[in-house]
């Protein structure tokens, strides 16, 4: 059976920053989203966990210019209590960006797409309702 076109692709910081890279395969990867006119879609959060200093800054912000960079809200950050603490053995202090962006993902018109690195921490907070895919 085909899994349905995803209506968002959310990208954590690993994902962003292999964009920013110019890796291959997420450019690849982006292409396909653009071509299915499937929004990537990615934190204010992300973003901040994504930079450093030898981060090509004027390739960020063209990137950026092409995705929803998705607000997260309070009720975002309620949920993401809810869900680190229901995976258990994840903590806020060291999990709470996955966590917020786990709720903005959740609260997106589903099927959403979930790009990252790690994907066991993933599947811990959102199980099979976001489609986890690792990079």
């Amino acid at each position: 059976m085909t899994r349905p076109v995803p209506r968002s692709v959310v990208l954590d910081a690993q994902g962003l920053s292999l964009l920013v890279d110019r890796d291959p395969a997420m450019a690849v990867f982006l292409v396909a989203a653009r071509r299915a006119q499937t929004p990537v879609v990615v934190s204010p959060v992300t973003i901040v966990e994504a930079v450093h200093r030898r981060t090509d800054r004027a390739r960020l912000d063209w990137l950026l210019s092409r995705m929803t960079v998705e607000q997260v809200t309070e009720q975002d950050a309620r949920t993401a209590v809810r869900l680190l603490h229901d995976a258990g053995k994840l903590h806020g202090h060291t999990h709470a960006i996955d966590g917020l962006v786990a709720a903005l993902a959740l609260r997106l018109p589903p099927p959403v797409v979930v790009v990252t690195s790690d994907p066991d921490d993933w599947h811990r907070l959102v199980g099979d309702q976001v489609r986890v895919h690792q990079v």
